[in-house]
């Protein structure tokens, strides 16, 4: 049976032998749509899933359809079959909620198989502008000066706003209280009303509202300043040194799909990534492309895990 590839042709000239060792019925993939699990509606992971869906063009035109699952979502791809049908797009959150949380029913490296790094999103240092602090060291001595007393909006753990804000916590050696809310946007309204006083949100949905003067912003917590906020400084430059929290995100095929098929997809959606407009529209977005192969995607996620779990366990925060 001949083999039909659906996509440029030489763009896929490298994977030919790979391609060919597949059964039938995958040597023609796709030839139904993807569904691709995420987060819930309007995240940033949610967003940033709707954009390479639409982005991914040749074999992939109209053929990624995203579900919002929630951490459901985890659960859901690692039992489906590894047809390159059923895809995880998802945060961090996948593999550092095992170092908060005992008995999570996937691990990420045992359910999964990383195809690609796709976004970095860092949040932003934001409190409100009735806070006497106009920088992470006024912070941090406001904190110190005011044990317990200051709070902070999160959302669950393990999330990347709760993390940024835990680590914060630990480096400086303060007590910003954790206030829990169900969604950012029930966090935001607290915030922005001044009940709650510091917020560590993605930098997408924190920039209108610092824009608009609603909310002050301290700093970007990226280890080096952010095209997104470039007047920003970083939370390390800001007052504390070595300081580092990103939001990543990742593409993500259950466990023992078809080396063929992760690597079709690792190389569609590098192309995708690479495309200007789609590099600007993630930036107007406050998210930055990234791509790369999948042992890349793999040795990042093995160095954060080993760099939070130390941090984690010195802040307290694992069961």
């Amino acid at each position: 049976m001949p083999v039909q590839i659906k996509t440029a042709g030489a763009a896929l000239l490298p994977l030919l032998p790979l391609l060919l060792t597949l059964p039938a019925s995958a040597q023609n993939y796709p030839d139904k749509p993807i569904r691709v699990y995420t987060t819930g509606i309007g995240g940033s992971s949610d967003l940033s899933t709707r954009l390479i869906a639409q982005s991914m063009g040749g074999a992939f035109a109209q053929r990624m359809v995203v579900e919002n699952r929630a951490l459901v979502s985890l659960e859901i791809v690692s039992a489906a079959p590894p047809d390159g049908y059923a895809l995880l797009h998802y945060s961090n959150v996948a593999w550092l909620m095992p170092l908060l949380q005992k008995n999570v029913p996937w691990d990420v490296f045992r359910d999964f198989v990383p195809v690609v790094l796709t976004v970095n999103t860092p949040n932003l240092l934001v409190v409100h502008p009735s806070l006497p602090a106009k920088n992470v060291k006024e912070l941090i001595a406001l904190a110190k000066a005011r044990p317990g007393v200051l709070n902070y909006a999160s959302t669950s753990v393990g999330a990347g706003n709760h993390v940024a804000a835990e680590l914060f916590n630990n480096m400086a050696g303060v007590n910003i209280v954790r206030i829990n809310y169900k969604s950012m946007g029930a966090g935001f309204t607290d915030v922005l009303s001044g009940q709650i006083q510091v917020m560590f949100p993605s930098a997408n949905s924190a920039t209108q509202y610092v824009k608009s003067g609603k909310l002050r912003a301290l700093a970007v917590t990226s280890a080096t300043p952010s095209a997104l906020v470039p007047d920003l400084p970083t939370v390390a430059a800001g007052g504390l040194p070595g300081y580092e929290s990103v939001a990543m995100t990742g593409m993500f095929a259950p466990a023992k799909t078809p080396d063929a098929l992760v690597r079709r997809l690792n190389q569609e959606i590098n192309a995708a990534l690479k495309k200007p407009e789609v590099r600007e529209r993630f930036l107007t977005q406050g998210t930055e492309a990234m791509g790369g192969t999948p042992e890349q995607f793999t040795a990042v996620m093995k160095a954060e895990i080993a760099r939070m779990s130390r941090i984690m366990k010195s802040a307290g925060l694992q069961e």
